[in-house]
């Protein structure tokens, strides 16, 4: 898998947490089989999907992502649907989520194969 198909699968991955989160609200405790079903399949796709990235991109920086990526889509759908109020403040501090996640992004995504032991004294 390459880089960039990782960081694909990544931000699949992301927008599906934004869905399962949605639908855990609308689910009411899981009392609600649309939501619920909605909540199961694509919380299960979203973890699948982090798995994958994985292998790429280092773990801290693809969870960094994923959370930020789907925590600022969350919110901007609950905005959006009016279920959560706007405010200018946080519109800015939403954008400087996916601006610190695009940060990540641009950083080398190295992973290192080969853990060294630690010295002996």
């Amino acid at each position: 898998m390459t880089p960039k198909f990782a960081w694909a699968i990544l931000l699949a991955s992301a927008v599906l947490e934004a869905v399962w989160a949605t639908a855990l609200g609308l689910s009411d405790g899981f009392s609600q089989a649309a939501p619920t079903v909605v909540f199961t399949v694509t919380a299960a796709l979203s973890m699948i999907g982090l798995g994958l990235a994985v292998k790429r991109i280092p773990l801290g920086t693809a969870y960094a992502v994923w959370v930020g990526i789907g925590a600022a889509l969350t919110v901007g759908w609950a905005m959006t649907t009016g279920v959560e109020p706007a405010s200018p403040l946080k519109l800015l501090f939403i954008t400087g989520i996916v601006g610190c996640a695009a940060g990540l992004k641009a950083l080398p995504t190295e992973k290192h194969d080969e853990v060294s032991e630690p010295a002996q004294p």
